[in-house]
């Protein structure tokens, strides 16, 4: 790379999340709110949308895990909604545990979920801060 090429990031391609069983992980996934973008099974991998960005959840099976309960120490993901109190009611609806209570945070509320990889996805709201958020 010559001093006159720049190098900047550019945002986000897809966030990696290793998965024990793919097929499992994509129910799970949906039944929390997700749509699937693309399956390849043979790969080992399955996207999920967020949002209508073109980058996504790209679930990855890694035979070598196992499940794990929460927390352990590991990068979280966390996704904006229009209202994180609303998203923990259709989680529990749908038979997915938050792991605790919606919180009141800087920006709004957030509710976090994981996986039974013990992955963690928080859900977060700018109810507070709505000049932050993607609907200001």
């Amino acid at each position: 790379m010559s001093d006159e090429e720049s190098y900047e990031l550019l945002g986000f391609d897809n966030v990696l999340v290793p998965v024990g069983d793919l097929g499992e992980a994509v129910g799970f996934y949906q039944r929390a709110g997700f749509a699937v973008g693309f399956r390849f099974d043979e790969g080992g991998i399955a996207l999920l949308k967020v949002g209508g960005e073109t980058p996504g959840i790209l679930l990855r099976a890694e035979e070598e895990i196992g499940y794990r309960p929460p927390p352990w120490p590991s990068p979280r993901i966390w996704l904006e909604v229009p209202d994180a109190r609303v998203a923990a009611r259709r989680l529990a609806d749908a038979g997915i545990a938050t792991l605790d209570e919606p919180a009141a945070v800087a920006t709004g509320w957030a509710v976090e979920i994981a996986d039974p990889w013990g992955n963690v996805i928080g859900f977060t709201d700018y109810s507070k801060r709505p000049e932050l958020g993607r609907r200001s």
